[in-house]
C-alpha cells in the first residue's frame, strides 16, 4: 500500500507542476497528439491510479483487483482531466461589443442633448454601461430614457424619447 501511495504523491506533485508551470511535457510527447498525454492528464492518472490503487488495497483486495481499481479510477480521472483541458482551451469568449450592437438598444441621457447638437448617453451593453455621443430629433434632458434608433459613428448614434408606458421593461439605467 506504502508504493501505491508514492506513486499518487507523484501524481499529485506533477499535477501541482502541471497547473502552476503549464505543460512542462510539452515537446515530449509530440507525436503523441491531442490533450490525451498532457502533464495534466498524466498527473491525474497517476495520482488517481495511486491513490484509487491504496484504498482498494486498504479494503483488503487482492492485488490483481487492487491493480484494476486502480486502472480504472486512473482511467477516469484522466479522462475528466482531458475533457476539462479541452473545456478550458476551446471555451472562447463572447464577441468584442461594436457600435452596431448598441442600435435598438434603451438608455439614458447624461447630459442633454440640444435640438441641433450633441448630448451623452449610456447604455448598457454586454454587461457593461457604454457612455456614447447621442443626436435626437429634438432636445432632450438628463435623465430621460432614450432608444436608439441608428449608429452614426463608432462613438455616435441617434435616439429617440422612450415612453416607459408604450413598452414594459424599458426605462432608467442604474
Amino acid at each position: 500500500m506504502t508504493a501505491l501511495l508514492v506513486v499518487g504523491v507523484v501524481g499529485l506533485v506533477v499535477l501541482a507542476v502541471s497547473l502552476l508551470l503549464g505543460d512542462v511535457l510539452d515537446g515530449l510527447l509530440d507525436a503523441l497528439a491531442g490533450d490525451t498525454f498532457s502533464t495534466a492528464v498524466l498527473g491525474g492518472f497517476v495520482s488517481a491510479f495511486g491513490f484509487g490503487g491504496a484504498a482498494a488495497d486498504a479494503a483488503g483486495a487482492p492485488w490483481p483487483l487492487t491493480l484494476g481499481v486502480g486502472v480504472v479510477a486512473g482511467v477516469a480521472v484522466g479522462w475528466f482531466a482531458a475533457w476539462l483541458t479541452r473545456l478550458v482551451r476551446d471555451g472562447g469568449s463572447d464577441a468584442t461589443p461594436e457600435a452596431d450592437d448598441l442600435l435598438g438598444r434603451e438608455g439614458q441621457v447624461v447630459s442633454a442633448i440640444p435640438a441641433d447638437g450633441y448630448g451623452t448617453v449610456r447604455v448598457l451593453l454586454g454587461g457593461h454601461v457604454v457612455r456614447v455621443n447621442a443626436r435626437a430629433d429634438g432636445p432632450l434632458e438628463a435623465g430621460t430614457a432614450v432608444h436608439v434608433t441608428s449608429i452614426l459613428s463608432p462613438t455616435a448614434v441617434t435616439v429617440s424619447p422612450h415612453d416607459p408606458l408604450a413598452a414594459p421593461g424599458w426605462g432608467e439605467l442604474t
